[in-house]
Parts: C-alpha cells; structure tokens; sequence
C-alpha cells in the first residue's frame, strides 16, 4: 500500500501497540513538512528561501495532500508568497489530525477512544496493518544501514527526519552517529532535481528555525 510522506512519519511516531505518539512535538513539525515536500514534488507548491508560493491548485487525487492545497490557497488570500514557517505553525496540529484520519481511512491505524482516571478523553491509533510500517522500515534500513541507493520520495523522507532529529523513530535500536552520518548524506545528496533539492534545504532550515523556538518556549 503506497502512503504519502508525511502517514510515512506519523506511522514511525506511533507506538505499535498503545497507539501513542512518541517525540509528538518535533513529530508534529516533521508531518506538516511532509505534506507540505508532497506538494512540492507534485508541483503543486513551490519553497524557494523562506517563502512557500502555490503554483498549481489541480487536484493530485491524494485527499490529504488536495486538502492543503486548498487551505493553502484560502490562507494566503491572493498574496504571491507567505514564510514557510508561518504555513508550518498555523498547519501542524490540524495535518497531524488529518494525517491520523487518512491513516484511520486506510485501514493501517484504529481510532480507538479512552478516558483517564474515567474522566479524561484521549485518543490512541494502535496499528491495524503492519504490513505498512514493515515495508516503510524495510526501505529506510537499506538505504541508511545497507548503503542502497534512495528514490526521491525515500530520500525525501529521510530529509524530514532527519532534520526534525527523528532518527531514533526511525532506527529505535540504532540510532547512533552511523545513522545520523547517513541520513546527513542522504539529505544533501544528488537524488533529484536541484529545484527539488533547494526546496528541501530550505524547509529543513524553516523546520529547524520552528523546532528551536518551540523547544525554547517549552523549556521557558
């Protein structure tokens, strides 16, 4: 089953079994960046700098990734561009919402409802189909631990996780310089177009950019 980038990372943040979210916050950035490189390899979407300009409403056949376009398109009101950071803040926690939804519609995630000492309502997505996450791990380890050579949409996520600092995520039991060395090389690689390869350097600096400074209010 094919699922877009940024189901590819909530899936790695999401505990198998209780359904929980591990590392949420620098998670919840990775997703809305992963929405975000979707559109940008679709064409939809352009990231030059710290600016982000929609360049082509069709619909891509994808819900979720249609769903952004069309919010980006009523955010940015007719402006030519908006800060990359500023989509990224006002979208992270409504595509963390929607990216459990489409997961939930695949059939790869169960919704399932609890209450806290009986009062408290939480959400938990244990895995339904672990197939999926199977064949995402698959991928990630030849490419990271095997030395196998990446496709875009592979190396794409890579780029996200790795500039969000998710690569214990990704490699629970190797998580070492090795990992982070690789998926450095990966990132920064000749795997794409150079357009494709500048928009992703630049989303990984509006990630970092985001990722400080709610590190920094947290820690305040």
């Amino acid at each position: 089953m094919a699922i877009t980038l940024a189901e590819e990372i909530m899936l790695l943040s999401l505990d198998d079994e209780s359904g929980s979210a591990k590392q949420r916050e620098a998670a919840s950035w990775a997703v809305s960046g992963g929405i975000l490189l979707e559109l940008v390899l679709a064409g939809k979407v352009s990231v030059k700098g710290k600016y982000l300009e929609l360049v082509d409403t069709t619909p891509t056949g994808d819900a979720l990734a249609d769903s952004r376009t069309a919010l980006i398109e009523t955010w940015m009101r007719g402006r030519g561009k908006c800060r990359v950071t500023d989509w990224l803040t006002k979208d992270r926690s409504k595509a963390v919402a929607a990216t459990l939804e489409s997961l939930c519609q695949r059939g790869v995630v169960v919704d399932e409802k609890h209450k806290v000492l009986g009062v408290f309502p939480i959400r938990r997505y244990p895995e339904a189909d672990g197939a999926v996450e199977r064949e995402l791990r698959e991928r990630l380890r030849a490419v990271v631990l095997d030395g196998a050579v990446p496709d875009s949409r592979t190396a794409g996520l890579i780029a996200l996780v790795h500039s969000a600092k998710l690569h214990r995520l990704a490699f629970p039991d190797d998580h070492g310089k090795q990992v982070a060395s690789r998926m450095e090389e990966v990132a920064t690689g000749q795997w794409a177009a150079e357009s494709v390869r500048a928009a992703i350097r630049d989303m990984q600096a509006a990630m970092v950019a985001v990722t400080v400074i709610t590190v920094a209010a947290v820690g305040s």
